[in-house]
């Protein structure tokens, strides 16, 4: 019996870390489509592939789960931004970042477009999260900023200016898909396309902090 615990415990934490994910995973798509109104718990746990109650049972009500969702998608992108912690280089940490905005807009679409979705809304129930996690992270990356511009290290810019720069370039990869697909001949960026966009982006935010590095003409 000693022996047999352990294994039970540990087998329910599996299927618990399984369900989970594939909840979280659906109710992300879910959300991004029908918008919070629009969505309902039963259409999330049949895309999860998972019983109704059972998202009932690991997250609570519907909108402890969107915050959950939209939460998740905000906190990775913000981990995006540890480099500046990591590294006294910021040509370094902007290309780090402003590549890791682009690659989640392309793996993470949903996301983007919930993020969006919300804030466009008046952003009705994440006021909280927004005055308690993002803005102090946002205060905490300036100033890095503004103390390598003391050091002579990029040029004069008002950092939340640039921050919300370098927001509305990379997710409008995601935001405005459609309206990129029909720009592009009605296809989807391919992966050289997006490679090209995605050092386009960075080429222009380090230009525009007075670092020349142009990662297009390496």
């Amino acid at each position: 019996m000693t022996n047999d615990k352990p294994e039970e415990t540990g087998h329910k934490a599996g299927i618990r870390r399984e369900n989970v994910t594939k909840i979280l995973a659906a109710a992300e798509t879910v959300f991004a489509e029908k918008g919070f109104n629009g969505a309902s718990v039963g259409l999330i746990a049949e895309r999860a592939g998972v019983p109704k109650p059972n998202v009932y049972y690991y997250f609570g009500a519907k909108e402890d789960l969107y915050r959950r969702v939209i939460e998740g998608v905000c906190s990775i992108w913000l981990h995006a931004a540890d480099t500046f912690d990591e590294t006294e280089d910021p040509a370094q940490a902007l290309t780090t970042y402003v590549s890791s905005k682009m690659e989640l807009a392309r793996s993470r679409p949903h996301g983007s477009r919930l993020w969006a979705i919300e804030m466009a809304s008046g952003a009705p129930f994440l006021q909280e999260y927004l005055v308690g996690t993002v803005k102090p992270w946002l205060e905490s990356r300036e100033r890095v900023l503004e103390r390598w511009i003391r050091e002579g290290k990029l040029a004069p810019v008002k950092a939340r200016y640039l921050f919300y720069m370098i927001w509305a370039a990379t997710q409008h990869y995601a935001d405005f898909a459609a309206q990129i697909d029909v720009m592009n001949e009605g296809r989807p960026l391919d992966d050289s396309q997006f490679v090209e966009a995605k050092e386009t982006v960075i080429d222009l935010v380090l230009k525009s902090v007075g670092l020349r590095e142009s990662r297009m003409a390496a």
